[in-house]
C-alpha cells in the first residue's frame, strides 16, 4: 500500500466518529509504533497474505483484533476471576493463522519499543507459536487455572480477586448530597449531550424492563466513555446504575457502540447472518472465552447495536508500559498467550461453519508452518514501522487537524 494510501485509509476510517475522541486517538497513536499498531487493525488486513500457511489454514472463530494487551484478567458472571482474549469487536469467521500473525506483529513491533535483540524476540515468537500447536493438537479446551498461575498472570489474576468494587465506584464517581454522580475530567469520561443522553436512558428503561432485577439497571448518570484505542472514537458510556442501592451499592456499566469487523469484510462470503454486529461480537464471544464478562448482553440504541457489561478497571489488561516491557522477557506469559488462543478457537469449533477441533488438530501438527508464520510476522512488524513512520511525519505537519 502506498504510503499516502495508507494516510487517507486512516482518515477515511475515522471520519465518522466522535472527533472528541479521535483528537485523543491521534495523539496516542503518535506515541510509538505499538500504539499506533493497535489503533489500525483495519491498516493490519488491507492486505491479506496470500501464502498457503493462511489460505489453506482452517476457518475458525478468531477475535480478529488480537494482540499482547488484548490479554487481561477480568470477572466473569460467576463472578470468578479469569484471564483469557478479552476484546471481540473485530471477530469473525477467519484463517487461524491470521489471528498468530496478528499477535506476533504485536509482540515484534513491542520488541522494538524495548529494545529487545532479534535472537530473543524470535524465541518470544517460537514459545508462543509452540504452546499454540501444543494445545491445538490436544483438541482439549482449558483455561489458566487461578491456583497454578504465576508471575505477570498471578498478579493480574490477584487484582481481580482483591478489588474493592466500592473503591473503584468512588474513583469513577462523587456522592452530592444522598445521590452520586459521575466525574467528568476529560480523561476518562467526557459529558454526554442531553439529547443522546436521553435516548440511552429510554433504552436502558426498556431493557430493564425484560429482566428479573429491573431496578438494578435504573440509570442514575451517564457520561461519554474514554478508553481504549483501536475503538476509540466510536459511541461508549459509562452508566452508572441502581445496582443493589445507592449510594455504596451502586454499579458502572459500560455500554459501546458495535461496529462491522475489518476482517470479516474480506472473508463475507462464509460469514454466517447476524441479526446485527452486537449480536455477531457477543455470541463469538461467548463461545470462545472460557466465562463471559459480568452481564454480558446487547441492546439496539435508534436502530445502532451497542453491547452492554459491567464495567471494570482497564488496569486489569497486559499492560506492557505498567510492566516495563518485562512481559517480552517471559516466555512463560508469551507460552500461555499461545494456549488461550488455541483454546478458544477449539472451544467455538464447529460453530457456525468453523473446523472442527480435529481439522485444527491436523493443521496444528503440519509440518514447516510455524517457521514461515514467523518470517511473515517480522515482515508486517517492518511494514508497520514505515507506516508508524510516515504518519509521524503527517501528524507532525498537521494533516491529522484539517480533518
Amino acid at each position: 500500500m502506498e504510503i499516502r494510501d495508507v494516510i487517507s485509509e486512516i482518515l477515511l476510517f475515522n471520519q465518522d466518529l466522535d472527533p472528541r475522541r479521535v483528537r485523543l486517538k491521534y495523539h496516542r497513536m503518535r506515541e510509538d509504533a505499538f500504539s499506533f499498531f493497535r489503533a489500525t487493525c483495519h491498516l493490519f488486513y488491507r492486505t491479506l497474505p496470500q501464502n498457503p500457511i493462511f489460505t489453506q489454514a482452517p476457518k475458525v472463530w478468531i477475535s480478529g483484533d488480537l494482540h499482547l494487551e488484548n490479554f487481561g484478567s477480568y470477572k466473569g458472571d460467576n463472578r470468578l476471576a479469569y484471564f483469557d482474549l478479552n476484546d471481540f469487536d473485530e471477530a469473525c469467521l477467519a484463517p487461524c493463522t491470521l489471528e498468530l500473525l496478528r499477535v506476533l506483529t504485536s509482540i515484534l513491533v513491542a520488541s522494538d519499543r524495548f529494545e529487545l535483540g532479534a535472537r530473543l524476540r524470535t524465541d518470544l515468537c517460537k514459545s508462543f507459536v509452540r504452546s499454540y500447536i501444543s494445545e491445538a493438537m490436544s483438541e482439549k479446551p482449558r483455561w489458566i487455572e487461578r491456583s497454578l498461575s504465576k508471575g505477570l498472570i498471578k498478579n493480574l489474576f490477584k487484582a481481580v480477586k482483591s478489588i474493592d468494587r466500592r473503591s473503584f465506584l468512588e474513583s469513577r464517581s462523587i456522592v452530592k448530597g444522598k445521590q452520586r454522580r459521575l466525574i467528568i475530567d476529560g480523561v476518562k469520561a467526557f459529558a454526554t449531550p442531553k439529547r443522546e443522553s436521553d435516548g440511552v436512558v429510554k433504552t436502558l428503561e426498556a431493557f430493564a424492563e425484560m429482566q428479573k432485577n429491573s431496578e438494578f439497571y435504573r440509570v442514575l448518570d451517564i457520561a461519554d466513555r474514554i478508553s481504549g484505542l483501536g475503538s476509540l472514537g466510536v459511541s461508549r458510556y459509562v452508566l452508572l446504575v441502581e445496582g443493589r442501592g445507592t449510594p455504596s451499592g451502586n454499579f458502572l456499566l459500560d455500554l459501546k457502540e458495535a461496529r462491522s469487523s475489518s476482517l470479516g469484510k474480506a472473508f463475507s462470503s462464509i460469514q454466517p447472518h447476524w441479526e446485527n454486529d452486537a449480536e455477531r461480537v457477543v455470541a463469538i464471544q461467548k463461545r470462545c472465552q472460557a466465562i463471559s464478562p459480568a452481564l454480558l448482553s446487547t441492546l439496539s440504541i435508534n436502530g445502532r447495536p451497542f453491547i452492554l457489561k459491567e464495567l471494570q478497571p482497564s488496569e486489569h489488561r497486559v499492560n506492557l508500559d505498567r510492566w516495563r516491557g518485562k512481559i517480552l522477557q517471559k516466555e512463560e506469559v508469551l507460552g500461555s498467550m499461545g494456549a488461550l488462543s488455541a483454546w478458544s478457537q477449539i472451544r467455538s469449533s464447529g460453530y457456525k461453519g468453523a473446523a472442527s477441533s480435529e481439522e485444527i488438530a491436523h493443521f496444528a501438527s503440519e509440518e514447516n508452518w510455524a517457521s514461515g508464520l514467523i518470517q511473515c510476522a517480522f515482515e508486517k512488524a517492518r511494514l508497520f514501522q514505515d507506516y508508524y513512520r510516515n504518519y509521524c511525519r503527517a501528524f507532525d505537519d498537521r494533516v491529522f487537524e484539517k480533518n
